[in-house]
């Protein structure tokens, strides 16, 4: 198989997720291969180490799960916006319906306990008061004639069926009323109140004990007990209409020795007989679809033991419907009670009704965030393989059309600045063009004379310069100095700079006899001989009527011209409103050049006066423009002083050395600031 396909598998499986890309996975990968050997070969080895690689294999499984999760279903926003839709809607609407209906069911199970305990309460207290209003009759009967009628005790006592009435008096027990029980009870212990619920001998009553002293002889009470046992048919007299109810009593050794009482469950100190004591009441049929038959509600009643007194625990256990608990609940409203149904079925429609509208205002919303972010993303991956002209259609005016009217904005811009770059690349390379032509009008070859030698640079701010320098070949004892500056920088400024360039050099290497009939004839110009030069006060003359008349009224130009004859050592100059030029003498003397007129191109007819230098051996001439001497900081303007002090200082170095330092010095004047103008300097030094 070559290489290519190799690379091909290899990557396709790795699209399907099939190799490990990541230490947990690699790690995974081992941790199982280690788990399946171990399972095959030997478990049993060591037990706590497998189970402790188990558990780091299952949650490496988790952990890459997490990740795969988040990578493939969390990646797109929808998604994102689903998930948290379901934390912040969703699962708390869950939880709070979970609690509402645990509350529910927690409410139902004490309420329907609370009636059974309730109804018992009120029955005991009943119990309590007809036994409290016989208590007296009987001890009226013993004060007037020693003994009870019976007949006053008749009363009430068809309310309580089954009641069995028990006196005790000087020590003696008397049953007054047996009722289906005949058990007579023991005389009550002091801690037993005055009504509860009693466990005597394993049944169960419900008891009233009230006590009367006919006198204040110590032992002269009389005791009244009225007993009613709790049984099936008592619990449903005075509990109806509540479900399904298990009432389960305490178990004794006997019993669960017996095969009636096989289970059994502690209740704090006390056992209870699993097996119900009583069991009464009835499930009606539902009264509507979710009306449903609720799981046991269980609770403790608490009773006495007739004995001793001493509390004991009974287990009551509560089936029912919610339409029982809602009959019991609003019983009090009579024909009212279908009004509050109807109330909560309302208020049930409105909140699902405003459920339903949240829902279809979060889905509609959550579409149109993830459907801009969807356009947004389709946008930005075309631009980035490189198509500026795709538009995001706004349909919205919201902040998310914002954005989007902001890509579209961006894109324009993108566009406009592609453009624009493509036009500034285009001009640098026009501008580019221009340098090198510029750069060969400068002059390369060496003009030095033997008894003169020459040398220029000129610095551009921009690409290109309106500086100008030239040495011109006159003869070969005689040469020309030429530097100049033109108004303005950059293509305008080189423009005019190549034509005044063209104009010097036509008119003083042809040397046209028209020269002469410009000047006046104060300044003949003498033409021919080893000795001649050109006069540089014509050249500037009709260079200025030059410019005058071919350039806009704004354009001018500076220039400093002389011609330097070596045989006589005299350089005759010029100077058209340029920075003077200066004479470094071999001493360190400077002399200052100023001998001329005014700019060129801005007036018509000037005359540009002569002056005459003569150059000694190691006399340095100096010509600059003003992009040397005027670059400022906060200590003022570079100035005339400094160049002439370094020129001073290095007149014995190289003049490349010299203008190197001059420009080094100019450039640590400005720091970091960008070069203001174009800098020239030329230097001419007699030999």
């Amino acid at each position: 198989m070559t290489q290519p396909t190799l690379q091909s598998v290899k990557h396709k499986l790795v699209s399907y997720g099939l190799v490990p890309q990541t230490r947990l996975a690699r790690c995974c990968i081992i941790l199982g291969f280690l788990l399946a050997l171990w399972t095959l070969f030997g478990v049993h080895a060591f037990p706590t180490a497998y189970r402790i690689a188990l558990l780091a294999f299952i949650v490496a499984l988790l952990l890459l799960g997490y990740r795969a999760f988040v990578r493939f279903f969390m990646w797109r926003l929808r998604n994102r916006l689903i998930v948290t839709y379901i934390f912040i809607g969703v699962i708390p609407l869950v939880l709070l319906a979970t609690m509402a209906l645990v509350a529910a069911y927690l409410f139902a199970g004490q309420f329907s306990t609370f009636i059974v305990t309730s109804d018992v309460r009120k029955e005991l207290v009943r119990l309590e008061s007809s036994n409290r209003t016989l208590t007296h009759l009987a001890a009226g009967d013993l004060r007037h004639t020693g003994a009870i009628d019976l007949r006053h005790l008749s009363i009430n006592n068809e309310a309580f069926p089954g009641r069995m009435l028990t006196a005790y008096y000087r020590g003696h027990a008397q049953a007054l009323l047996t009722g289906a029980d005949a058990h007579v009870p023991t005389r009550p212990p002091s801690r037993v109140p005055e009504a509860a619920l009693v466990i005597d001998q394993g049944e169960l009553y419900l008891r009233a004990v009230n006590r009367a002293r006919l006198t204040e002889a110590e032992g002269d009470e009389l005791i009244l007990v009225s007993s009613v046992p709790l049984d099936k048919p008592h619990m449903e007299s005075i509990i109806p209409n509540v479900g399904i109810i298990n009432l389960y009593s305490e178990s004794y050794s006997d019993q669960r020795s017996s095969a009636l009482s096989t289970s059994y469950v502690k209740v704090g100190s006390t056992e209870v007989d699993l097996n119900p004591k009583i069991t009464c009441g009835s499930m009606p049929s539902p009264v509507f679809r979710w009306d449903l038959d609720f799981a046991p509600f269980v609770t403790v009643l608490n009773a006495v033991h007739w004995k001793d007194g001493e509390p004991g625990s009974l287990l009551l256990k509560v089936r029912t419907r919610p339409s029982l608990l809602y009959n019991r609940l609003f019983n009090t409203l009579g024909d009212a009670t279908n009004l509050s149904i109807v109330v909560l079925a309302i208020i049930a429609v409105i909140f699902a009704f405003i459920e339903v509208m949240a829902f279809v205002i979060g889905v509609r919303l959550t579409r149109t965030v993830t459907s801009s972010v969807a356009k947004l993303y389709e946008a930005t991956q075309l631009v980035n393989a490189g198509d500026f002209s795709h538009r995001i259609q706004i349909r919205s005016s919201d902040q998310l059309a914002s954005l989007e009217a902001s890509f579209n904005s961006m894109t324009d811009s993108l566009q406009t600045l592609i453009a624009e770059q493509k036009e500034k690349q285009r001009i640098e390379s026009e501008l580019s063009i221009a340098k090198e032509v510029q750069d060969l009008l400068f002059p390369r070859d060496a003009t030095d004379l033997d008894g003169l030698e020459l040398h220029g640079v000129c610095r551009p701010a921009r690409t290109v310069s309106g500086d100008y320098y030239d040495f011109l070949p006159v003869g070969p004892d005689a040469a020309g100095i030429a530097v100049g500056d033109i108004s303005g920088k950059g293509i305008p400024a080189a423009l005019m700079m190549a034509t005044v360039h063209a104009f010097v050099r036509a008119h003083t290497l042809e040397r046209l006899p028209a020269l002469t009939s410009v000047q006046d004839s104060s300044s003949p110009v003498t033409l021919g001989g080893p000795v001649c030069c050109p006069s540089p006060g014509v050249i500037l003359a009709l260079l200025n009527q030059q410019l005058f008349r071919n350039t806009p009224a704004q354009k001018y130009a500076t220039m400093i011209l002389g011609f330097y004859n070596q045989h006589t050592r005299r350089l005759t100059y010029s100077n058209a409103g340029h920075l003077p030029p200066m004479v470094i003498r071999a001493n360190g003397t400077a002399e200052l050049l100023d001998i001329g007129g005014t700019v060129v191109g801005l007036f018509d007819n000037i005359n540009y006066p002569e002056g005459e230098v003569i150059l000694n051996t190691g006399d340095i001439l100096v010509a600059y423009s003003d992009g040397i001497t005027e670059p400022e900081n906060e200590y003022g303007e570079f100035g005339t002083e400094r160049l002439v002090q370094l020129v001073r200082e290095n007149r014995d170095l190289p003049l490349p050395q010299i203008s190197h330092a001059v420009f080094r010095a100019v450039t640590d004047w400005v720091g970091g600031e960008e070069q203001p103008d174009d800098m020239t300097i030329v230097l001419a030094r007699a030999r």
